[in-house]
This record gives C-alpha cells, sequence and structure tokens, in this order.
C-alpha cells in the first residue's frame, strides 16, 4: 500500500495531494463502500476503514477520509465543521472527490462535525415526507486518533479508548437484542440528538462515527437509550 508523505502541519501548509488517494479508484472505493454498508446493517459493530497514512497532525480521523473517499462524488455538497476545516482539508476533498463544500449545513447531503460542534447541533437536514432520503449524514470525528473496541464485559459493544465514558444501548433493525456502546462523555448531545430519530422516523439523521482507522454506524432506525447506573451495576 503506498503512503503519503508525512507533513507537520505545525511547519507547513497541506498541499491537495498531500493527502491520501484510494489504492485504486474503482475496486479500493467498492471494498469501502460495502464495508459502510456492512457497518450500517450492523449498528454500533466497529469496522476498520483503511487508508493510506494520513498526513501528521491532521484533525481528521483515517476513517472519517476513507468515508469521505468512498461517499462523496462531483454531486455531493458537504459541510465541514470549523474546527475541522483546516489543514486544506476541503480544497483536499473536492480535489480528490469533485465534491462541492457548502457553507449551510441544511444544503448537505453529509456533515463533517465532531462531538464539539455536535453541542450545538448545526441545522442540517432530516429529509421530507415525500424524500426522507433526503437527509444529511453524520460523520462524526470522535478522535483523530485511538480506538473504537470491544468494551469490557461485551465482545459486541465498541467503546472509545480511555477517556470517561457514557454507555448508550442500541436496539433495533440489524441489533439482536442489544448492543452496548461507550463513548466519550463528550458526545452525550450528539447521541442525544440521534435519540430523537425514533420520534420523527422515517425522517431523521444516520450518522458515522470514526476514530483512527475505526468506525462504527448509527442509522435513523436504531433506538437509543443511556444505561443508567442501575443497569450498569445489575
Amino acid at each position: 500500500m503506498p503512503h503519503a508523505a508525512q507533513y507537520d502541519v505545525a511547519t507547513r501548509e497541506l498541499r491537495p495531494h498531500d493527502w491520501p488517494a484510494l489504492d485504486d479508484a474503482v475496486h479500493h472505493s467498492q471494498r469501502l463502500f460495502r464495508q459502510l454498508l456492512s457497518a450500517m446493517s450492523e449498528p454500533g459493530t466497529v469496522h476498520d476503514i483503511p487508508v493510506s497514512s494520513m498526513p501528521q497532525g491532521v484533525a481528521l480521523s483515517s476513517a472519517a477520509w476513507g468515508t469521505l473517499l468512498a461517499l462523496c462524488d462531483l454531486e455531493s455538497r458537504l459541510w465541514i465543521a470549523d474546527e475541522l476545516n483546516r489543514d486544506g482539508l476541503a480544497a483536499a476533498i473536492s480535489f480528490h472527490t469533485g465534491a462541492r463544500i457548502v457553507t449551510c449545513a441544511d444544503e448537505a447531503d453529509f456533515a463533517l462535525v465532531t462531538p464539539h460542534s455536535c453541542q450545538r447541533m448545526p441545522n442540517v437536514s432530516e429529509g421530507s415526507d415525500t424524500y426522507p432520503d433526503r437527509s444529511t449524514t453524520l460523520i462524526v470525528v470522535l478522535a483523530a486518533t485511538g480506538t473504537l473496541r470491544p468494551a469490557e464485559g461485551s465482545p459486541h459493544a465498541p467503546a472509545h479508548g480511555p477517556l470517561p465514558t457514557r454507555d448508550w444501548r442500541l436496539s433495533g433493525p440489524g441489533i439482536r437484542d442489544s448492543r452496548v456502546v461507550a463513548l466519550d462523555v463528550k458526545a452525550e448531545a450528539l447521541m442525544q440528538r440521534l435519540a430523537c430519530n425514533r420520534a420523527h422516523f422515517p425522517l431523521g439523521l444516520d450518522a458515522l462515527l470514526t476514530a483512527d482507522t475505526h468506525l462504527i454506524a448509527i442509522p435513523r432506525s436504531t433506538q437509543i437509550d443511556v444505561v443508567t447506573a442501575t443497569e450498569e451495576h445489575a
């Protein structure tokens, strides 16, 4: 697998071609797209989204970059949260995918966000009664580095690194009984917003959560409940 040049963004400005391309424009893209479909069909399971080495020091996770390369094309509109819109990212996305960067979140097909930007959720589209599929898909960068791994006590539950976490129970299509996801407490506003999907279904937001090369999906059909302290110790 070819490796991207490891530039330090603190000392130089990244150019679009400093960001890694897919190994093969057709087959690698198809493989990543199948992985994303698999993640959406099994909410809460961990999937590895491999791409060539990322430039050092960028704010974006490798899995989020691979997701953008797989999903975005000339017809795509992308909104980028301010804290991620650095390192020449917008120019790199346009260069590699042809996607159009928009300044109004409600016009976007995809929104690139972090738990911080979800404290005040941008005004993204939930679709309409006629076209519920025209909602915005959230691509969430939990961390540029770190892991999503099985949580202690459950082989199916991903946890985000050693930071303080809160447990969320996922249930619904693609999940046998339930899965528990342990995420950084900073993701609470995001998860509370996604939990509202059930009240508006089939409208709502689909979300792809990433950290380093790892990704989990939470489609709008998933029911989300916070795990209480009583349940944790039961």
